[in-house]
């Protein structure tokens, strides 16, 4: 891509600060030569960290803040003390601005999410940005959203989200035509609270400009099933934390298994490559970067407890979103959507 990006961080955020952000943000800028960034935080800690690290301090501005907001602060507090001056808001207000292409945050979600939404707004036609999670899979891997911005979407929001988790899959995943599943209880139609039932109809009733796969289950999602798992924030959520502790279980057991005995050793050592492989896969860092979808800029979410790895790949995932023309994506897919759902046909009063 010739154009040369600009990426705002919140260096304050994060479990560990500075001592993630500013490393991570080294590796990018190895990967992504002549991009500069923008980095948001107290100078007092920021200065010192940057200066081990002369690659990224050539292409790097600090921007100085008091303000930080807190792992465990509630988004109305964190929107009060950190309106305009913590690290948080400033990050994301640079990409209202102009002056950075992208936003990457590695600090408190609920916070986070609030001030995206009030400092960008959302895109014309959408009622509630989700945020999407890029999930390894059997197949490759799929986009599931929302995991954990929107607690019991209704039907109209969970069509939303199959539109914008449809137009993220073709931008990350080079796909013409990615599929789409709506996360139940079970595959059959009679299944499943009323706003899923009412989605599921809207979508095979309508002929909406993407591929609707059906309902999947929770099994689905880690088969690849579909390209796009859509479901609410609260299931959503549950279900990427059980599938992070269920890949960090397997790893202890094979892990123990393997140092079990002299002979096993012996087997793990003359299979070290397909076990780095297999490791590898389940990396959590390698699929980092959570997308907040449906607002006006792109803004992404890093795990908080990552490593420089991991914060590295957020910000290549923010960098894709903005290569591939994300924001203008959605906006196109759902002003095409809002079109066909006018207020005469059974589907749009069915999503009233």
């Amino acid at each position: 891509m010739a154009e040369k990006l600009t990426v705002a961080l919140d260096a304050m955020g994060g479990d560990q600060g500075p001592d993630m952000v500013i490393p991570g943000a080294a590796l990018a800028a190895q990967r992504h030569p002549g991009y500069s960034f923008l980095l948001f935080g107290d100078q007092a800690k920021v200065g010192p960290v940057l200066a081990r690290h002369p690659g990224l301090q050539k292409v790097a501005t600090v921007r100085h803040t008091e303000v930080a907001v807190a792992m465990d602060d509630k988004p109305s507090q964190a929107l009060r003390r950190g309106r305009g001056k913590s690290s948080m808001w400033q990050a994301i207000d640079a990409v209202r601005q102009g002056e950075a292409h992208v936003a990457v945050s590695a600090g408190n979600t609920g916070a986070l999410m609030a001030m995206a939404r009030f400092i960008l707004r959302t895109v014309e036609g959408i009622e509630r940005p989700a945020i999407a999670a890029v999930w390894p899979t059997m197949r490759g891997r799929s986009v599931v959203l929302d995991v954990g911005a929107t607690v019991g979407a209704d039907a109209r929001q969970l069509l939303e989200f199959a539109v914008m988790g449809e137009a993220m899959a073709r931008c990350l995943f080079g796909l013409q035509q990615p599929t789409v599943g709506l996360l139940n209880i079970g595959v059959e139609e009679i299944k499943g609270n009323e706003s899923v039932k009412e989605a599921g109809r809207i979508l095979r009733e309508m002929n909406l400009p993407l591929h609707y796969h059906g309902y999947v289950e929770g099994d689905d999602i880690g088969k690849g099933t579909v390209d796009v798992v859509v479901t609410e924030g609260f299931t959503g959520n549950v279900a990427l934390k059980a599938a992070e502790g269920t890949a960090k279980q397997i790893s202890s057991f094979l892990k123990s298994a393997l140092t079990r005995t002299l002979t096993a050793k012996l087997g793990a050592l003359l299979a070290s490559g397909a076990f780095r492989a297999f490791r590898d896969r389940l990396d959590p860092r390698k699929h980092n970067g959570g997308v907040f979808l449906g607002l006006n800029g792109i803004v992404v979410k890093s795990h908080g407890g990552t490593d420089a790895i991991g914060f590295a790949t957020a910000i290549d995932v923010a960098i894709d979103m903005y290569a591939n023309g994300l924001v203008a994506k959605i906006a196109e897919d759902v002003a095409q959507v809002n079109a066909l759902l006018t207020p005469s046909s059974p589907a749009a009063t069915a999503a009233e």
